[in-house]
């Protein structure tokens, strides 16, 4: 069982492949369900969704911690206490889901390994074009995700203008983007904080999508000379040693 476990977490095999392609629905799903219900008042159906969203990421919890070989070291990770944080949130009751929209910092690592992006690469041309202005996008929708849902969790009942998710996102996109009009602010001293965060982390992460989406388009084809990984996508030489690489295109670049 460990075995089997281990292979789909970690192996190469399509049936690998699309298992964690479905890890990645899940994500998604759950955070889409995050956002939905907090414009609707608690009620037993979506009790019950949370306890069944809290039964499957509990499950996926047990099967890492099952086929971890670190796991004192595995446990002091970040997104392994955000998956802790997003599983008491679903499955205890006074909790709510309030807090399950950390589950998408565990999106954006299960994204960055290494088996998710080589599996993208083979499976759509377009992503290995445009690797770096996606991951750089799907960074900072990560973010508005996590600050967002943060400043919702925590000010939903102590602060009359942040009423719903809407409220807390519209806040985020305007402190990001510096426009400020200062029709929603958040209460003390934390909520202070967290707009500073918003502030510096954010434009960091808005430049850093708007330097990939602006500068010349490079493709990854590591150059088996120098180890360059790189280059222009119409190019035939490495810039570095000049080796000839073999670049493959879909005939539109």
């Amino acid at each position: 069982m460990l075995d089997r476990l281990r292979h789909l977490y970690e192996g190469h095999s399509p049936a690998a492949h699309r298992f964690r392609y479905a890890l990645l629905g899940f994500d998604l799903i759950t955070v889409i369900f995050v956002v939905v219900t907090s414009f609707f008042p608690r009620s037993t159906g979506v009790e019950v969704a949370d306890a069944v969203f809290g039964l499957v990421i509990l499950g996926d919890f047990l099967a890492r911690l099952a086929i971890e070989r670190r796991r004192l070291h595995w446990f002091l990770r970040p997104p392994v206490w955000a998956d802790i944080i997003a599983l008491i949130s679903f499955l205890a009751p006074v909790a709510g889901e309030g807090f399950g929209f950390l589950r998408i910092l565990r999106t954006l690592r299960l994204l960055h390994t290494y088996q998710i992006l080589s599996r993208l690469r083979l499976d759509f041309p377009k992503f290995r074009q445009f690797e770096e202005a996606t991951l750089a996008g799907v960074n900072l929708v990560v973010f508005l995700f996590v600050t967002t849902g943060l400043i919702y969790a925590l000010q939903v009942d102590e602060n009359p203008d942040i009423r719903n998710y809407a409220d807390a996102l519209y806040f985020t996109v305007t402190t990001l983007t510096t426009t400020g009009f200062g029709d929603i602010t958040l209460t003390g001293t934390a909520g202070r904080m967290l707009s500073v965060g918003v502030m510096i982390v954010g434009v960091t992460l808005f430049l850093r999508l708007a330097q990939v989406l602006f500068r010349p388009t490079k493709v990854r084809e590591e150059c088996q000379t120098c180890g360059l990984a790189l280059h222009d996508a119409d190019a035939v030489h490495c810039k570095h040693c000049g080796a000839t690489i073999h670049i493959d295109t879909d005939g539109d670049v």
